[in-house]
Order: structure tokens, then C-alpha cells, then sequence
């Protein structure tokens, strides 16, 4: 085993991580919701197409309606995508209010 430090020593910490209770759990579950390929394509294509509708994104990626649907749910309950329902369609949008929340917590904390 060697002796060498697996970390080289710095004088000022990487992170402050600085965020704890409700803004900790939101924060996690927005990381979570992001660490999906398929969910991170869903917001990549809501960027582009705002007020998309749910039939669209079955067109676009590889996988049935359901699983569309239960990707914008997770989205959804993370707060990254609002959706709305418009006739016996469900249209989405990325949620600026909480990317931006999210982008300030990465700045404050990484």
C-alpha cells in the first residue's frame, strides 16, 4: 500500500456543500431527476419545443407513452418541468423558476 495521499492537500475546500432540510431534499431530488439519460433528453427537447405535448415525445425517443408519462411525472415532482393540461392533451414546459433556483444552489455550493 502506498503511502501517497490519495487526495493532494489544498488550502481552501472544493465546495461548501451549505444546504440542508427542505432546500437539501429538493436540491437531491432535482440531481436525481437529472441523472436519468432519458429524463435529461426529455429537458433538453422541453428547451427547444416549450408547450410541447406529451405525443411528441413519444415520437422522439425510443420508448413507449407510458414510460414518457412516468419520466414527466418524475420531472414534474422534482419541479423541472410544469405541464398543463390543454383538451385531452398534457403540455409541458420547462419550469424557469426552479432551473434557476437550482442553477444558484450549483453556484453556491460546488
Amino acid at each position: 500500500m502506498s503511502s501517497t495521499p490519495c487526495c493532494p492537500p489544498s488550502s481552501e475546500p472544493c465546495c461548501t456543500l451549505a444546504i440542508e432540510g427542505a432546500e437539501q431534499e429538493r436540491l437531491v431530488s432535482m440531481f436525481k431527476a437529472l441523472g436519468n439519460p432519458l429524463r435529461f433528453e426529455i429537458l433538453k427537447y422541453l428547451l427547444t419545443h416549450p408547450g410541447c405535448i406529451t405525443g411528441e415525445l413519444v415520437d422522439v425517443l425510443p420508448i413507449a407513452q407510458a414510460t414518457v408519462s412516468q419520466h414527466l411525472k418524475v420531472l414534474r415532482e422534482a419541479g423541472l418541468v410544469i405541464g398543463r393540461i390543454d383538451g385531452p392533451a398534457r403540455c409541458y414546459c420547462l419550469n424557469a423558476e426552479s432551473l434557476s433556483w437550482l442553477r444558484a444552489q450549483v453556484e453556491a455550493n460546488f
